[in-house]
């Protein structure tokens, strides 16, 4: 069974993504962490980030945000939608024995003269209610069953 595709016209400015929760375990945080080449003790040594760095426990590193906002949006997606650009503020650490939750809301969308479907979208990863990073994000989804931002290129990628 395929997965539907989203279009551009099926989304609205004020639409709220899926929620996404995920139970952070220390193999998260460290997994992230090798995945992104991230020695850094504070990910992996509880240790050296709760006595000498004075956190609570070890926490998840900048590229492993980054790669659960991607996670997001793109599940939202399908596999046609193309990331353009992505900033988020880190505001505090997401720790072993967290639930972290996603939620998104559209901001824009809009067609550019190219015929490239932009959204934004602004992210809040949150712990209860603790907002731990805010993110926006611009994707390109297609405008039609046709088209596939996967396949622009040069001056038709612009994000």
């Amino acid at each position: 069974m395929s997965t539907p595709q989203l279009l551009h016209g099926a989304i609205t400015v004020g639409d709220d993504l899926p929620p996404l929760d995920h139970e952070v375990t220390a193999t998260t945080v460290v997994l992230g962490a090798l995945a992104s080449r991230d020695w850094r003790p504070m990910h992996h040594d509880y240790d050296f980030a709760v006595n000498r760095n004075g956190t609570q426990d070890i926490f998840l590193n900048t590229p492993n945000l980054a790669a659960w906002f991607e996670r997001y949006i793109t599940d939202w997606t399908g596999p046609t939608g193309r990331l353009g650009k992505m900033t988020f503020r880190m505001r505090d650490s997401v720790y072993p024995k967290d639930l972290m939750t996603i939620r998104g809301t559209v901001t824009a969308a809009e067609v550019t003269p190219d015929a490239c479907g932009w959204v934004d979208i602004d992210i809040t990863l949150a712990v209860g209610d603790r907002v731990c990073t805010t993110c926006a994000a611009r994707v390109a989804v297609p405008i039609d069953e046709d088209d596939n931002p996967w396949s622009r290129r040069g001056d038709t990628w612009a994000p």
